[in-house]
């Protein structure tokens, strides 16, 4: 059995990662458990499987114009990097600020939106405001470039209040409109080219091309707002800092941090009317936004060095989505270590466990939890975990066969279970599944058999588990 670092260390890594090897972990624990975090959140250096790479062998990952490429080409990255909790954040930030490609048809102009929470996801709350309302794939998809002075469109003043500010209650329908009027003349820089060839009803309304932002002074209505009970000649980065200094803002996304990276909350609308399952936590986490100056790297240093955090009560109370799976699962194979037609297999099994990147199933983004989990979805996860941890082919399940092969005292089914669940990340099970465990590895070997074959079936079987399944 692994001991209690090792534990507490994979417990980290599958929160503000994807997982990680025992080799990792150990490594990790090494140099103790602060020291990690800050490493986790130091973005200075990183090392993946490069774009150029990516690119010669894949041609649609250079574009990225369709439906699928730039999910494929962000599984690349989750697989490869170094610097984890950066992805781990923008895929925080897309169930939040769900934006998809039904609307944008425009895999380019997602795979930026993902760019620049990748970026700027870790940093000022504001600064990541103010780049979403700038986003061409969020103005097409919340309809900005249809907000003109005179003639607002509520779309995103009304979800930017509601959905990835400050949540429902906490402003009024005049807030919404007065939000609204700030953000006229928010609109693509390169749109009157294509309305001129006359492409307005096409699939691609303003053509295939790297959209970008462009304010327009004559389209914006500068007058006198009055929002959240401030009054000036408000534009959208005056709104901006004023939704950040609210403190429904601060809890608002505490509670989705504390949701994301500790335990599981209801889903959004239930907020008004149901108080967090921890309000000391999310109060701790309202202080480090306004002491940090709403800063989110703050917030998770905060996060990760509680004790609600690092108790052993939090472990394994999360479901992986299909995403942090299959990541998780493909660092431990170690089956990217170049280009392989493969990704495209890998990103669609994730599609077919419920949660298709860059195509949300609404505004509100995905829901979390157990909602993952149902008859169907529960098959592809557990026959795509077991399938790739039987794979002797992958150098990552090669690597753990030998280590476990290496110890001939590790045949024993007792300590064959033990050394196959030290591998895969030092993942602790209950009794139940232990005992489980051990009745297999008895069935399908000898005392006395370290086979390869009998590791495999071993490993397959610690992948089907409960607790495989959860972070």
């Amino acid at each position: 059995m692994a001991d209690q670092n090792i534990e507490l260390m994979a417990h980290l890594m599958r929160r503000a990662g994807f997982g990680a090897t025992r080799e990792q972990l150990a490594a990790a624990a090494a140099q103790g458990y602060e020291a990690t975090v800050e490493q986790l959140l130091d973005q200075s250096e990183e090392r993946r499987m490069g774009d150029d790479l990516i690119r010669r062998f894949h041609p649609e990952l250079s574009g990225m114009m369709g439906s699928l490429g730039s999910g494929e080409n962000w599984l690349y990255r989750m697989a490869t990097t170094t610097t984890p909790l950066r992805e781990k954040a923008a895929l925080f930030w897309h169930g939040i600020f769900a934006t998809g490609y039904p609307k944008v048809i425009h895999g380019k102009a997602l795979s930026d939106q993902i760019r620049m929470f990748r970026y700027c996801g870790l940093g000022s709350f504001r600064d990541l405001l103010a780049q979403l309302s700038q986003d061409p794939a969020m103005i097409i998809w919340l309809d900005n470039q249809d907000n003109h002075k005179g003639a607002i469109n509520e779309n995103y003043g009304r979800e930017l209040l509601e959905l990835f500010s400050m949540g429902v209650g906490n402003y009024t329908e005049k807030d919404v409109q007065e939000c609204a009027r700030a953000f006229t003349g928010w609109t693509l820089g390169n749109r009157e080219y294509m309305e001129l060839r006359s492409m307005r009803d096409s699939d691609w309304p303003y053509g295939r091309i790297s959209w970008h932002f462009e304010f327009r002074p004559d389209d914006h209505d500068d007058g006198e707002k009055e929002f959240l009970g401030q009054r000036g000649r408000f534009n959208g980065d005056d709104v901006v800092d004023i939704i950040c200094q609210q403190e429904a803002t601060a809890r608002f996304i505490s509670r989705h941090l504390y949701s994301f990276f500790v335990a599981d909350e209801p889903p959004v609308p239930e907020w008004p009317y149901t108080e967090p399952q921890d309000p000391a936590a999310i109060d701790l986490l309202v202080r480090a936004y306004f002491d940090s100056g709403y800063n989110i790297t703050a917030m998770l240093r905060a996060l990760f060095n509680s004790d609600f955090f690092r108790d052993g009560s939090a472990w394994y109370r999360k479901v992986k989505s299909p995403v942090e799976l299959v990541a998780g699962v493909l660092r431990l194979t170690g089956e990217f270590d170049r280009p392989r037609k493969a990704i495209l297999e890998r990103y669609q099994q994730s599609v077919f466990m419920g949660q298709y990147l860059n195509n949300p199933p609404s505004v509100e983004g995905w829901h979390q939890g157990t909602d993952w989990i149902d008859t169907g979805s529960l098959v592809e996860r557990v026959n795509f975990a077991s399938q790739q941890l039987g794979d002797t082919a992958k150098p990552g399940v090669r690597t753990m066969i030998d280590r476990i092969a290496g110890n001939p005292s590790a045949a024993a089914p007792e300590l064959l279970v033990d050394a196959c669940l030290d591998q895969v990340g030092a993942i602790t099970v209950s009794e139940a599944t232990r005992r489980e465990l051990v009745n297999f590895a008895a069935v399908v070997g000898s005392q006395d058999d370290a086979s390869r074959g009998r590791i495999a079936e071993v490993l397959q079987m610690v992948a089907s588990t409960h607790e495989f399944q959860r972070a």
